[in-house]
């Protein structure tokens, strides 16, 4: 299962993620709605659970995913400013660059 969080994105994660009341929290991304073949993803801070599968990522944080959801191996998580500034949570693995 692999997440990829693209540099802008680690930034404005990690600055949330150093906040007093976002202390031991973990990043999730998750699918809030599944049609056909992709996804739509959203983002929460969440107290891991027992049963939570944290993945690691390459820029030092790490992500809950559910493991047995296809569509979240090879997730991107992207912060863009342009057009419009937020995240932007694509799956290029599985087809979903974000087009729609």
């Amino acid at each position: 299962m692999g997440v990829k969080i693209t540099r802008n994105a680690a930034k404005v994660i990690k600055k949330e993620m150093e906040k007093e009341e976002n202390k031991g929290l973990v990043l999730k991304v998750f699918i809030t709605h599944a049609h056909g073949d992709h996804a739509h993803y959203g983002l929460d801070l969440v107290k891991p659970g027992d049963k939570d599968n944290i993945v690691s990522t390459d820029k030092e944080i790490d992500v809950i995913v559910d493991t047995n959801e296809p569509l979240l191996d090879g997730v991107k998580i992207d912060y863009l400013y342009f057009p419009q500034e937020g995240f932007v949570i694509t799956n290029p693995s599985h087809g979903n660059h974000g087009d729609h």
